[in-house]
């Protein structure tokens, strides 16, 4: 019998089988990636057919989604409100495709107003400036409330030679090649070539970039009653010097001079803004003992150095920044933490750029396990008699002291008033908290400025590293608001003045944040929190109000998203901002009562889904112990084609103290453009690898700082790999930068069989010879006492260099040789390895750059998406120049332009 030949049976089986196939309607795979983005991410349902592999990069349209191309389909995404002294009133501006537009908010009033008439500015500033504006491109720079809110004033840049209206003059910014910016304000770990870091915030004379020296600064006031637009003449805008430590009452001055404190009053102050090396200008030193490492300046950046002896031009030893200066509220006493660095080891950075020489730049860091730390103590000052008192805050060996401050108002910050202030409302009491090396032992205490002498209020005891918030007080001391993770959560606990516990004020499997508003006389407080709302992402954060007692606890914020709220110093009304990765932002005004007062934004994502964007996909998989959830973002090609299998790259970051997965709207991810190459792209968490969740979730890595997240980010991507047949499980890469760079070369050395190919940015492959303080804390450090008493410490951590010999895919290391945070050592003591185990690697220095790669971001985005597409596609580009980048620069050979145009991509 033919054995093709079917039986009776048979053929009618398969005309029943065609003609339901037949009757069935056709899905097609567009209908599928219409779908919902958490419906998607989900859905198990299998391709038409089975997919093949990709085998072209598509460079084009990763090209189109780059962060810069991005940044010109949307616009803002959240509003900034800008809380008035008077009232509850806010101005915020907010910029669509239409241009930016300000409003004035009165909650009270349930109103919002746009603050003027662009169309009626644009003419007026046109008439004064004889430079052509329209509304849509408004050059305001920084704005603010004057004269009790009733008048707006402004500045904007015109170029240099131009001329404005009759009789008026304007500011020329000084060039920045002769005079630092008195509002700069770097700290070690910005990159010092980086226009945008080193702006100062805000208008005025000296604030703007490379280009200040074409320009001039004009001031503006806007009367909001009468719409009147005034040119402020020979106005120059008070600014705040970097090296001044200004008093609540503003009549006290204090800076550091040869690694000293001195003194001046608000007069000489005045003196000095005008023309920094006065003669007649009148200082009082403080203090006699500093001297290098053990100093009251802070540490300056060579480049600043050189800034600032430049600004004083006569004086060998300039004025510079004091070390933190914290004031009472009266401005009568001050204090500031002292470390003492003198026995701390040098470590160094080599500019090679530097002309005319390469130049050597020496600082002091202390490793893990090493006996040598800085050493902290507290010293208190009284204003008028100039006398210092030492706090008696010694107890554990090797111990870090901080002191605690008072919330920082709206208003403050509106006028640029952030000094910190003592928690106390009075000068008899100085608040801080002493940490053990090894972070098991925390105490709250207070001591007196007058004595020094100490009490201990609340003591914090863990087996692990013990994490803290920022100390409340409620009516000056009497009570104490005070965060714990005592039970395994964190969570708020009121105390009495003396430290006796009086109730835990929320309890449960979720986190408290920050207090954000405390109402002492109705004996409420409203926190934001993670992990509570049951349906939603535990990372999800909202705002809850609860009474002191534990009771009344309450959502403000509705809504499946992430929420940040910005309350008002009366705390009675809060912006709410919040999304998620696949929707629109949105901004909304609230009471603290929950209720709704006013829209107020909703972004504008229209240009940008019309271009091809599509949003991310959330996900949830279980990490390796097969119990714990993990939460993630997927990015796919916005080309996507179920008939394509993709090689899936994950971007990771380790944690401990964040997880680096996006989880609200934020189309300028570099993911978003890598994906479009012809990846998924991943983020997931990992145990061990947030604070937001549970105590044990966070310290799950305690002991086991190399491997202790590896295991999950396979167990997702494998998870993933069963659930979509269009992600490719045998072309799995890996990156990340610093923790992530350290982490993802881990990861091929300790799966190498699965992570196939890795970028790893600035890791820091050698936690022997990171910063101690977060080597030792995520760690782990034993505390030692000998038979004589003697307290010493021990730390011993797996290195990646320690498994060199185990890499089999392509790994390409990467770092900036200026790097001062993460030192390039520890990269090149991780090519030294892979070069003992005779293994074939790429190794990319960034000339210039610290932890930041700053200007050379863009250049390194498609180095490494040229990496995976080589070793996870096949297919690379073979011209020298990066097309995509050159395509965007101006190529005009004039210096002034391409430097601008630099500056945009």
């Amino acid at each position: 019998m033919n054995r093709f030949k079917l039986s009776y049976n048979g053929r009618k089986r398969m005309i029943i089988a065609m003609c339901l196939v037949i009757a069935l309607p056709v899905v097609s795979p567009m209908f599928l990636l219409a779908q919902s983005p958490s419906t998607a991410a989900s859905t198990t349902q299998a391709p038409p057919s089975q997919p093949v592999r990709i085998t072209k990069a598509n460079y084009e349209l990763a090209a189109r989604w780059t962060a810069e191309k991005v940044g010109k389909l949307v616009f803002d995404t959240a509003v900034t409100p800008h809380w008035l002294e008077t009232g509850d009133r806010f101005w915020y501006s907010y910029e669509t495709s239409q241009g930016r537009h300000y409003y004035i908010v009165d909650p009270v009033k349930k109103t919002k107003a746009p603050l003027f008439d662009n169309a009626k500015i644009a003419a007026m500033l046109t008439t004064a400036l004889r430079t052509p504006y329209d509304s849509q491109h408004l050059p305001i720079k920084s704005l603010k409330f004057m004269k009790n809110d009733t008048v707006v004033r402004f500045d904007v840049d015109v170029p240099k030679d131009s001329s404005v209206g009759a009789g008026v003059k304007a500011e020329e910014n000084p060039d920045t090649q002769d005079q630092m910016s008195d509002d700069q304000d770097q700290t070690q770990d910005n990159d010092s070539d980086n226009p945008q870091q080193r702006r100062g915030q805000g208008g005025g004379a000296g604030q703007t970039d490379d280009a200040s020296s074409t320009t001039k600064t004009v001031y503006f006031d806007y009367d909001i009653a009468t719409g009147k637009l005034t040119m402020l003449e020979d106005y120059k805008p008070p600014q705040k010097p970097r090296w001044a430590s200004v008093s609540p009452d503003e009549k006290t001055i204090i800076f550091a001079r040869g690694h000293n404190l001195y003194m001046m009053d608000a007069d000489n102050y005045a003196k000095a803004q005008k023309k920094a090396d006065d003669s007649s200008i009148v200082e009082t030193q403080i203090t006699t003992d500093g001297e290098e490492h053990w100093g009251y300046d802070r540490r300056l950046m060579e480049e600043e150095k050189k800034q600032f002896q430049r600004q004083e031009r006569d004086k060998k030893t300039p004025r510079v920044p004091p070390i933190q200066i914290y004031w009472s509220r009266d401005s009568k006493k001050f204090s500031v933490v002292r470390s003492d660095e003198r026995k701390v080891a040098d470590l160094w950075v080599i500019n090679s750029l530097s002309n005319p020489r390469p130049t050597l730049e020496t600082y002091r860091y202390a490793m893990p396990g090493e006996a040598n730390v800085p050493q902290f103590q507290i010293e208190v000052f009284d204003r008028d008699s100039k006398a210092k008192t030492l706090v008696k805050a010694d107890k554990f060996k090797d111990q870090t002291v901080q002191i605690s401050t008072a919330r920082t108002t709206a208003a403050a910050r509106e006028h640029e008033k952030t000094e910190p202030q003592w928690l106390s409302d009075t000068t008899d009491k100085l608040y801080f908290t002493r940490l053990s090396r090894d972070m098991h032992r925390l105490d709250v205490c207070v001591a007196s400025p007058e004595s020094g002498d100490v009490k201990v209020l609340i003591e914090e005891r863990l087996n692990t590293y013990i994490e803290s918030k920022p100390l409340r007080l409620v009516n000056n001391g009497q009570e104490i608001l005070f965060w714990s993770e005592r039970d395994g959560w964190g969570h708020y606990y009121l105390f009495d003045g003396n430290g006796n516990l009086k109730n835990q004020i929320t309890s449960g499997e979720f986190v408290d944040n920050t207090i954000e508003s405390i109402d002492e006389k109705g004996r409420t407080l409203v926190i934001s929190g993670f992990g509570h709302e049951p349906s939603e992402d535990p990372y999800f954060s909202h705002t809850y109000k609860v009474n002191f007692d534990g009771t009344g606890f309450k959502l403000l914020d509705p809504g499946d998203a992430s929420h940040s709220a910005s309350i008002s110093d009366s705390g009675k009304y809060f912006v709410d901002n919040f999304s998620r990765i696949n929707t629109a932002p949105k901004s909304v005004l609230y009471d603290n009562l929950g209720t709704k007062v006013l829209d107020l934004e909703t972004t504008d994502v229209s240009d940008l889904l019309d271009s091809g964007f599509k949003f991310p996909e959330p996900f949830k998989v279980k990490a390796d112990d097969g119990i714990t959830d993990l939460y993630g973002t997927m990015y796919k090609p916005f080309d996507f084609d179920l008939n394509k299998k993709y090689p899936i790259i994950a971007y990771v970051y380790p944690g401990p103290q964040t997880e680096s997965v996006t989880k609200t709207f934020s189309p300028k991810n570099a993911n978003v453009a890598l994906a479009q190459f012809g990846f998924i792209v991943i983020e997931v968490g990992n145990r061990g690898g947030n604070p937001d969740r549970s105590k044990w979730y966070h310290n799950f890595g305690y002991g086991n700082l190399r491997d202790y997240g590896l295991a999950d980010k396979k167990a997702a991507i494998e998870q993933l790999a069963r659930r979509y047949p269009w992600i490719d499980i045998d072309k799995v890469g890996i990156t990340g930068h610093s923790g992530g760079g350290f982490m993802s070369t881990a990861a091929t050395l300790v799966y190498p069989d699965f992570f196939k190919v890795a970028v790893s940015e600035s890791g820091n492959h050698e936690n022997n010879i990171y910063n101690h303080t977060w080597s030792e804390k995520h760690h782990g450090v034993k505390e030692v006492t000998d038979k004589d008493g003697n307290v010493k410490f021990e730390y011993n951590i797996e290195k990646n260099s320690d498994i060199a010999k185990n890499l089999k895919g392509h790994l390409m290391l990467s770092t900036g040789d200026m790097d001062d945070n993460v030192n390039m050592a520890a990269t090149i003591r991780m090519a030294d390895a892979l070069i003992k185990a005779n293994k074939r690697f790429d190794f990319v220095i960034l000339p210039g750059k610290r932890h930041a790669y700053a200007d050379a971001a863009s250049y390194f985005f498609w180095i490494r998406a040229d990496y995976f597409c080589r070793y996870l596609i096949g297919d690379v580009p073979d011209s020298v120049d990066l097309i995509e980048l050159q395509k965007e620069k101006e190529q005009s050979g004039d210096k002034r332009r391409t430097g601008a145009a630099g500056r945009q991509q």
